[in-house]
């Protein structure tokens, strides 16, 4: 009985010492990485943001802080606010993708990127600054407009034009949400 099980033990380790290893050696070499991957970053459009803070509202571990102040702009839609503040702690962060959901605007995307280990944990949180100057290369995960555009956010950078799950029609005076030179019926219609 023995000597089966352990003849049995070294048939498996016999027929995987043969096999080729199917791990790669990392950083020096890298596996590619789908388009609809979410990584450790974020890319926050500026432009589409009117500061709702719903994904603060919305992120179950609530690990987004912004502070905004009335922007005084487009107070026939709702208005818009100034954002000052818009901290994303990336430590605590669960990579579940619910801000970027909740966003109505679409102003707020995760990243294709997963290198970013710091030594301190206050070093992880992202600010507006950084959100501000980071490259525009979003993940295509929840935004299928963006994989049939065939865009892949390796190789290119998005516009916030681009981005858009769809036109806002609902408010089409405001700058941020229809491309230059663009009427549709509700703008013609408004005016």
């Amino acid at each position: 009985m023995y000597g089966i099980g352990i003849a049995k033990g070294l048939m498996v380790t016999m027929k995987n010492l043969l096999r080729r290893p199917f791990t790669v050696q990392y950083p020096e070499q890298r596996l590619p990485q789908h388009p609809r991957f979410r990584g450790e970053e974020f890319v926050w459009y500026v432009e589409r943001c009117t500061g709702c803070a719903s994904c603060a509202q919305f992120c179950p571990l609530g690990i987004i802080r912004i502070v905004t102040s009335p922007g005084g702009e487009h107070l026939q839609e709702g208005g818009t606010y100034k954002v000052e503040v818009f901290d994303i702690d990336i430590g605590r962060c669960m990579f579940c993708g619910l801000c970027v959901e909740a966003c109505p605007y679409d102003a707020l995307f995760m990243g294709s990127g997963f290198e970013r280990a710091r030594y301190r944990r206050e070093e992880l949180v992202v600010t507006v600054d950084e959100l501000k100057a980071a490259k525009k290369c979003p993940s295509t995960w929840f935004r299928p407009q963006l994989s049939r555009q065939g865009y892949n956010p390796f190789l290119e950078e998005a516009d916030w034009r681009r981005v858009g799950r769809e036109e806002s029609r609902w408010h089409p005076k405001r700058p941020g949400t229809l491309p230059p030179g663009h009427h549709s019926e509700a703008s013609s219609q408004g005016s």
